[in-house]
């Protein structure tokens, strides 16, 4: 029997979005959301706590399949789940290692794959070695919990993180920190890609990304003058992960690009990814869409661009009472090309609001475009 009914774990913006595609699709698609009024509330929603194992497997029982928005639930839970026959795509095998750092870079090393110099740190004195290794400077992360910026710091100096080093510090992120080299890059990249549980993979064309204050701001597709051997390179880069830990779904493996052209592997993301937002309307097949196909072991859809180029910018809260949407009227009237995503979400400073792409065959206007629509949004 063809299964056709999907949950997923997490009420955020990529649930949302995964539901518009699931509607195309004619799947029905149920969201697991942690409080009343989330993002994705546009689906069959159930709200509870995604750390209960009996809550999450009672909604497991109504779907065939369960994916997530988000990386945050206990693998403990997922075990269990899949000791009672659900199937959890991506299984707790492979999600084991994008919600640990650590445990992320000693298995991308036992696979032989690019990353940057790395050391687990439990002690001061082992920082104050990392650090005279490596220039005195380094990237110093927390294994778990981070994201968009959040448990990262630059660290000069064994001081810069006393706190993480104090015992209740390194308790609270599982007893050891993850130390990295500062790469010299020349911009980070980063390639999207989709596993089905029976091997069919397929990838999108690798893309260029820009950080504001730890959080993505810009993708352009393609990545602008990549030499056809780093775009192979990174492809074949996101298959070996995602064969090699087991990835189903859409994986995004985010690199840095070093001036004499290596690609460094900085982190995974086992869901859709803001890196792979520009898909909506700029692939035959958007990255959510393609997510759903995969976790029911669906045959994937082409990757291949609409046009020329697409740009997406992200839209982030300014303060507590814009959500973009009271602008858009006048917004969309002046930039009729331009697609404008909003989130559904109350507004706070720095918070992921939404998201404008403009997709063109000439790479200017695209970004003139996105930017302007962006800059109108948050001047209206």
């Amino acid at each position: 029997m063809t299964k056709t009914r999907i949950g997923v774990i997490g009420g955020g913006q990529l649930a949302r979005m995964m539901a518009v595609a699931a509607i195309e699709l004619g799947l029905d698609i149920k969201v697991f959301a942690e409080a009343e009024g989330s993002s994705a509330q546009i689906a069959a929603t159930m709200v509870g706590d995604y750390t209960n194992i009996e809550s999450i497997a009672e909604f497991a029982n109504t779907v065939d399949a369960v994916t997530f928005d988000h990386e945050h639930v206990p693998l403990a839970v997922l075990r269990e789940l899949e000791a009672r026959g659900v199937s959890v795509q991506p299984p707790s095998r492979a999600l084991e290692f994008a919600q640990n750092k650590l445990q992320m870079r000693k298995r991308l090393g036992e696979l032989g794959l690019p990353m940057p110099v790395w050391a687990e740190i439990r002690t001061a004195a082992e920082l104050q070695e990392f650090l005279g290794d490596n220039g005195g400077v380094c990237i110093l992360k927390t294994p778990i919990g981070g994201y968009d910026g959040k448990g990262v710091r630059v660290v000069r100096s064994v001081q810069d993180a006393s706190d993480w080093l104090s015992a209740e510090g390194l308790a609270s992120v599982g007893g050891s920190l993850l130390a990295e080299e500062k790469v010299n890059f020349v911009r980070e990249v980063a390639q999207l890609s989709a596993r089905r549980p029976s091997g069919e993979f397929k990838s999108w064309p690798l893309v260029q990304t820009t950080q504001k204050d730890g959080v993505c701001s810009e993708v352009i597709c393609p990545a602008p003058n990549a030499s056809e051997a780093t775009i192979a390179h990174a492809a074949q880069i996101a298959r070996e992960v995602a064969e090699g830990i087991g990835v189903t779904g859409v994986l995004a493996v985010e690199m840095f690009e070093t001036p004499n052209g290596r690609l460094l592997i900085n982190e995974l993301a086992m869901r859709p990814h803001n890196s792979g937002h520009f898909s909506i309307e700029g692939s035959v097949t958007s990255q959510f869409e393609q997510h759903l196909r995969a976790v029911l072991d669906m045959p994937l859809g082409s990757t291949e661009s609409r046009a020329g180029y697409s740009v997406m910018v992200n839209l982030l809260g300014v303060d507590d009472q814009n959500d973009f949407v009271g602008s858009l009227d006048a917004v969309l009237t002046a930039h009729p090309q331009a697609k404008v995503h909003t989130y559904g979400k109350s507004p706070r400073k720095g918070r992921k609001m939404g998201h404008v792409t403009v997709v063109s065959d000439s790479a200017e206007f695209a970004l003139a475009e996105s930017h302007a629509t962006v800059a109108a949004l948050l001047d209206a």
